[in-house]
């Protein structure tokens, strides 16, 4: 979340920065700084009574000990007066922090400058284009609905069945080339420098709360409401929370971590032939890769993501495009948001299969992830994320992609891993 001290001296760039979001409405701000000025007062009054009640006590302990008993009893009885007025304000002083806080977390992040104005998908800015060939399908090439139907390869209504609809199951050479698609991803993480973590597959609601996903996004997280944790939406929320509460030396940079996990996102609403398929699933894998880092470094940091995630796609040799997204379509916790799209020739569309992000220090204010600069002062790091890669949609892309008469190819990088050169 945004920092009361950022937007009382900024007011005018985040008042800015939320009209490219399309954020309303913005008396938002002063109702927080107004709630701010009063947590100041009452902390300031706390203060005074903590300061007067020590200096009486002090004092007390001379008059009795000078035997003037008559006017450290006196003072005694004004220390008990303070006491109860300090329980009134530090009620007060909480209830007001509260609603303090409550506010900031319906304030998004502020966008970088070169995000581009807009309020839909339609607004993105193409900040990479595919300037390539796309792959020459046969007259008979189909989606991958039904390639993986024709091969056996996953089972959607059997997933209705077990579960319910958006639950795929994979089976035999699908299930397969799901587990290399996750070696593959998890490999070229570490060969890059990331920590493999294995989180757990729900979290409790601060960690929930920690990266951004609630107050916003508690209609699209599955909960279990009998012991109050969350179905993690990505391995973004377990392990980013891994530093929250943690304050780290200048030294310790840069931190990367990188965790396969299954994702579950309610995606309530989502209807139509654009979602068939893998398309839009309730229940996917992604790898993710997180990196936190010095806020002089991080964009330095957001660029070797996109590098990162670039070279995979070029390694399954995949079109692919990225997006710049506009304000109106970044996610609640982001100052600067990439897409990456591959182009699936059979459904002739593009595909979303990553996101990159920076959040700066918007994710690490919640956290209080924190570092000791050269001066020994806390500061907050910045936290970036990104999909490396999400697996529904670069299975489906794979499958329509390297269809043939023969049967579907598979890629080259994948053989070591599913030990078998096409599926026919």
């Amino acid at each position: 979340m945004l920092q009361t001290n950022f937007i009382r001296t900024n007011k005018e760039k985040v008042i800015a920065g939320l009209q490219k979001r399309n954020f309303e409405p913005l008396t938002v701000l002063d109702e927080i700084l107004e709630l701010d000025d009063k947590r100041k007062e009452l902390q300031q009054q706390l203060n005074q009574i903590e300061a007067d009640s020590n200096a009486a006590s002090k004092k007390i302990g001379q008059l009795f000990a000078k035997g003037d008993k008559e006017e450290a009893q006196k003072i005694q009885s004004q220390v008990a007066q303070w006491k109860e007025q300090k329980q009134n304000l530090k009620k007060n002083h909480d209830e007001v922090v509260h609603n303090l806080n409550e506010l900031l977390y319906t304030v998004p992040n502020i966008p970088h400058e070169v995000v581009p104005q807009g309020k839909t998908p339609d607004d993105n800015e193409v900040f990479k284009a595919w300037e390539q060939p796309f792959p020459q399908l046969h007259k008979d090439a189909k989606p991958h609905w039904e390639l993986m139907e024709e091969y056996d390869l996953m089972d959607l209504k059997l997933g209705v069945k077990l579960t319910g609809a958006g639950f795929p199951v994979y089976k035999g050479k699908g299930a397969k080339l799901q587990r290399a698609l996750i070696a593959y991803f998890l490999d070229k993480a570490t060969e890059a420098g990331y920590t493999e973590y294995i989180p757990p597959h729900m979290v409790n609601e601060d960690s929930a709360r920690g990266t951004g996903q609630l107050p916003d996004k508690e209609g699209q997280m599955y909960h279990v409401t009998l012991d109050d944790l969350y179905l993690i939406p990505t391995a973004e929320v377990p392990v980013t929370n891994i530093y929250r509460d943690v304050i780290l030396n200048e030294n310790d940079f840069p931190i990367k971590m990188t965790a396969y996990s299954p994702c579950f996102r309610r995606e309530a609403g989502s209807y139509g032939a654009h979602v068939r398929g893998l398309n839009r699933v309730h229940q996917f894998d992604k790898v993710e890769i997180v990196r936190i880092e010095h806020p002089e470094r991080s964009y330095e940091a957001l660029d070797e993501m996109l590098t990162h995630v670039g070279s995979l796609l070029d390694e399954l040799k995949l079109p692919y495009r990225i997006l710049r997204l506009c304000g109106g379509d970044m996610g609640f916790t982001s100052a600067l948001t990439y897409d990456f799209e591959v182009y699936s020739t059979a459904q002739e569309r593009w595909l979303e299969v990553s996101s990159v992000s920076n959040f700066e220090t918007f994710q690490s204010n919640r956290l209080q992830l924190r570092y000791k600069d050269n001066n020994k002062k806390k500061q907050l790091a910045h936290t970036l994320n990104g999909s490396a890669l999400a697996l529904p949609r670069i299975v489906a892309s794979i499958i329509e992609n390297y269809q043939t008469p023969e049967g579907i190819v598979v890629p080259e990088v994948l053989r070591p891993y599913t030990k078998f050169d096409i599926i026919n």
